[in-house]
């Protein structure tokens, strides 16, 4: 039964927002009332002393955003959390699509000033496809915002969620004093005039008892008494069954930044947050409590350490449990391996595990066998579903700026390329290369790595291609597929996977296509 324990102990969820939500800084504060750092860090400008833990590549801290998903895990009342710190970025969104395949569930930060943005639209519409139980915070109380009743009406109507309030607001902004408890009856309120310490939270099961003036003054008495009374009689009453099947979102209040609400949220979601769940194969549902260990890699990052040009795949342990040095089938390729150096996170740092158990995130140590979606598995054949790549949103021509360092080009856009971050394409007929992402700050992103950590320069030239199409045919052999591939051979690559993909022009192209040429069959995701 030690087994079944130990795998009832995880938790793995991943945060998203919109950029500026305060998603990172959230991310810390969970680490530090976890006890897992002794200092937050901010994520502002590179002017400060200390950064966010979850922030480690140089061009995060000079940016103040974050570009790549960071792995970050502690335990907590004698849980073992895993938090997936995600991009909020729509640039690095790829990232983030991947990164949740491999999450129980979600922590959803919304800015009380802007309330729900785009990007956090798309995101939830992801986890909703997904079936993730998801929870929301609603960040920056301390600032000037939507009132709380409207801003649920729009996390309602916008999200499609239904929320059911476990903490409430006193007061909002310049007049904001703390958080009521609604789940453990109990206030918190600011102990000091900067709002920079709190007061330990006071039991207050009766909110009618004449002590509450005295503790918060008779205004804001009257006022959390009328609110809550509209809470109790509005708003569903939470369960943890519902919210688990994706039928009801409890939301939160509070200020990541001052440290409000944070440790409110971090006890709610030890107790209600999903333990690791199943996950689908091609053939079957794999479950976590299964004997034998199963994982798939759902992330690459290429020079975790500079200094060792080390490139790592982050697996999550989906059944059974994970052994260091023993062999385990990586099932594309279809051999044998054995690690001898697996890894826990704690953003860059890392430390070597013997054992991991269904809900971890390991990282193991690769020389290029692995691509984000392999399964490992104790010798069955199956493949997890899911992890496909999408068809990028802008194209550039990638031009060495700089001869003498041609092998160090190709290292360098090979191992950025593994990362899923963006996608390379060889035309068929010149084997001009073609970087395709997600969003344009990426060719930022991949020209900084490329120069600082491979020692290559590159500059960009514009494609205009509207969307990546990758090509299945009934028959290869047919003369419509002959026909199709000698009319279109000016927009035919090669992924990095050696798949056919047509670089259309436009959405008109696309549908002659395939008026044109029944048999060809054209898909925005790799995985068909």
């Amino acid at each position: 039964m030690a087994f079944e324990k130990e795998i009832g102990k995880r938790k793995t969820f991943g945060i998203i927002a919109h950029p500026d939500a305060g998603k990172t800084t959230l991310t810390e504060k969970l680490l530090l009332f976890g006890g897992a750092i002794q200092e937050a860090g901010a994520v502002k400008s590179n002017k400060i002393k200390k950064g966010a833990t979850s922030d480690f590549m140089e061009i995060e801290r000079q940016r103040g955003i974050s570009v790549a998903t960071s792995v970050l895990a502690f335990e907590y009342k004698g849980k073992k959390i895993n938090i997936l710190d995600t991009p909020g970025h729509k640039d690095f969104a790829e990232d983030t699509f991947r990164t949740l395949t491999a999450v129980d569930s979600v922590i959803v930060v919304v800015d009380v000033a802007k309330g729900v943005e785009e990007q956090t639209e798309k995101l939830v519409e992801v986890c909703r496809m997904r079936n993730i139980p998801m929870l929301v915070f609603v960040n920056k109380m301390d600032r000037e915002g939507k009132d709380a009743f409207d801003l649920m009406d729009e996390i309602e109507l916008k999200l499609g969620l239904r929320v059911s309030p476990l903490s409430w607001p006193i007061g909002i902004g310049s007049s904001f004093k703390g958080i009521y408890d609604i789940r453990q009856k109990s206030i918190g309120l600011f102990s000091s005039d900067n709002k920079q310490k709190i007061s330990e939270p006071v039991s207050f099961s009766d909110l009618n008892h004449p002590d509450l003036e005295e503790i918060i003054g008779s205004n804001y008495a009257e006022n959390i008494r009328e609110e809550i009374n509209i809470v109790n009689e509005v708003y569903p009453e939470f369960s943890r069954e519902e919210y688990l099947n994706c039928n009801l979102q409890p939301i939160f209040f509070g200020s990541a930044l001052n440290n409000f609400g944070v440790r409110e949220l971090l006890d709610a979601f030890v107790e209600i947050a999903p333990e690791p769940q199943p996950k689908e194969t091609d053939f079957r549902t794999v479950l976590p409590n299964e004997n034998k260990f199963s994982g798939f890699v759902f992330k690459i990052h290429a020079n975790m350490d500079p200094k060792h040009r080390d490139r790592l795949a982050f697996v999550k342990v989906v059944s059974g449990k994970f052994e260091r040095n023993k062999n385990y089938l990586h099932v594309r390729a279809g051999r044998q391996m054995k690690f001898s150096s697996p890894n826990a996170f704690f953003a860059d740092k890392k430390e070597v595990v013997e054992e991991s158990y269904a809900g971890d995130i390991i990282g193991l140590h690769d020389t290029g066998n692995f691509r984000i979606g392999d399964t490992l598995t104790e010798g069955e054949n199956m493949s997890f579903k899911g992890i496909p790549s999408f068809s990028p949103e802008f194209f550039r021509y990638v031009n060495n700026a700089d001869p003498m360092k041609a092998k160090q080009l190709e290292k360098g856009i090979d191992q950025l390329m593994d990362e899923g971050v963006a996608q390379l394409f060889t035309l068929e007929y010149n084997n001009r290369k073609i970087i395709g992402t997600v969003g344009a700050l990426q060719y930022e992103v991949i020209q900084y790595r490329l120069e600082h950590e491979y020692g290559a320069k590159v500059n960009y030239e514009n494609f205009p291609v509207y969307k990546a199409c990758w090509v299945e045919a009934e028959d290869e052999k047919s003369e419509e597929f002959k026909e199709f591939k000698r009319i279109k051979q000016k927009y035919l690559a090669r992924d990095k996977f050696d798949q056919l993909v047509f670089l259309a022009d436009s959405s008109f192209t696309i549908q002659m296509s395939l008026e044109k040429y029944p048999s060809v069959k054209l898909h925005y995701v790799s995985e068909f």
